[in-house]
């Protein structure tokens, strides 16, 4: 039986952004690099900042939908997306 991930952002990012119509520029601290992302991609990553956690219990966080298992699969893809940008990191279990 293997255990979910959990997911935190990497130590040190800020979150440095600012949003318009349904879109914000993210500057990432860390690396220097600039992400265009959806509002709802920012309020994940602050939902990590808060508090790490398996993509189930963040799909539940404010300012996201409800979880069900559609969401669950295109979150896994988001949270892996923003690792390979270095935001977001899995936790060794």
């Amino acid at each position: 039986m293997s255990s979910l991930p959990i997911w935190r952002l990497v130590p040190g990012q800020r979150l440095v952004h600012r949003c318009h119509d349904g879109e914000c520029v993210l500057f990432n601290d860390l690396t220097g690099d600039t992400h265009l992302l959806e509002e709802a991609v920012v309020a994940l990553l602050q939902a990590l900042h808060a508090a790490p956690g398996p993509a189930a219990i963040l799909a539940g966080s404010d300012g996201l939908p409800e979880a069900d298992p559609d969401l669950l699969d295109e979150l896994d893809e988001v949270l892996a997306d923003l690792a390979a940008l270095s935001l977001v990191e899995a936790l060794p279990c």
